[in-house]
């Protein structure tokens, strides 16, 4: 069973949301917030599998709960909830420490996959989309003062495992990976996870953002017409 905390200032909204996580029988509504706020301390108090966040609301908003949400150091794994014209919300939220994020408009079993990917641990974006997002909105990322190599979390990643985190930051799926470094998709996936420890990344989205922070990876040039 997993309990999801609904966020969002719009009681309709909260109501839809709350239809289609109860016309299923692996999902709870563990209770609803309407401000940043007020889903921090239920986040806290009812310690959910998923928090399903609203970015827009009075008040806190949706970012900055996602960030006191994941610094709280809880359970709770944030799905961060955008349209399609507030991309750079999405983008902050993935840096607060959300574990993904999709659009209002997104289809009911999308909707509850996502949810359930979430809870499992896993990021709910494809790794190719993650690199598009990133790539679109590159020029958000803080300054870069630190060479990669003087970076701590690096230095404890043996020579495959930083080649696994480039191939992640690139956007390559554990299959791509598999092709092009000639492993199979499991020893991918080990070497994945290992990688996540090591880093300290909550999911593979965070693992990207990292990649980019220090440079193991850059956006793709602009095409040109």
């Amino acid at each position: 069973m997993t309990t999801v905390l609904i966020v969002d200032d719009q009681p309709l909204q909260r109501f839809g949301f709350r239809m289609l996580l109860e016309s299923v029988p692996d999902t709870q509504v563990a209770g609803e917030a309407a401000t940043g706020s007020e889903a921090v301390r239920q986040a806290a108090e009812l310690r959910p599998d998923v928090v399903l966040m609203d970015v827009r609301m009075p008040g806190m908003d949706g970012i900055e709960a996602t960030r006191q949400i994941v610094a709280n150091g809880g359970r709770s794994r944030v799905l961060v909830l955008t349209t399609f014209d507030l991309d750079e919300y999405a983008h902050a939220a993935l840096r607060a420490g959300a574990s993904g994020f999709l659009l209002k408009d997104a289809r009911p079993e999308e909707l509850l996959g996502g949810i359930r990917a979430v809870a499992a641990g896993d990021a709910i974006i494809a790794p190719a989309l993650t690199r598009r997002l990133l790539d679109a909105y590159v020029h958000h990322l803080p300054s870069r003062s630190q060479h990669p190599q003087d970076n701590p979390k690096l230095s404890t990643l043996t020579d495959r495992e930083r080649e696994i985190l480039v191939a992640v930051g690139r956007g390559w799926t554990n299959a791509e990976i598999a092709e092009r470094l000639t492993l199979s998709e499991s020893t991918v996936k080990t070497h994945v996870g290992r990688v996540l420890s090591k880093i300290g990344a909550r999911d593979r989205i965070q693992a990207v953002i990292l990649a980019y922070d220090l440079e193991l990876t850059h956006p793709n040039p602009t095409p040109t017409s």
